[in-house]
């Protein structure tokens, strides 16, 4: 098998888990690291990508999905300690409150 098609596999993989734990999961601190892992399972995709076409498109890409991910984890982690302020907890049910 050649590296480029381990490598997709691989990031085919790491994003299928990453749903998982997104879908199955409650606690909100998992469910942030679903989305983390899915962002760098599309990352390792581009960089194989650009790889195999000899190109830069997807190495550059990837700055902005690093910088993305960096974003959303502030963001989430700011809006967890706030949950767990208000309810004691980071479990989704209990956040039912929060609905309009």
């Amino acid at each position: 098998m050649e590296t480029g098609n381990v490598l997709h596999l691989l990031s085919a993989y790491l994003f299928c888990l990453g749903l998982l734990a997104l879908l199955l999961r409650r606690n909100t601190l998992i469910m942030l690291m679903g989305i983390e892992l899915m962002l760098n399972a599309v990352n390792l995709s581009f960089v194989t990508f650009s790889r195999e076409l000899n190109q830069l498109n997807g190495q550059l890409q990837v700055f902005f999905v690093i910088t993305l991910a960096a974003a959303e984890s502030a963001i989430g982690l700011s809006i967890l300690v706030n949950i767990y302020r208000n309810f004691g907890s980071i479990k989704t049910d209990r956040t039912t409150s929060l609905r309009g």
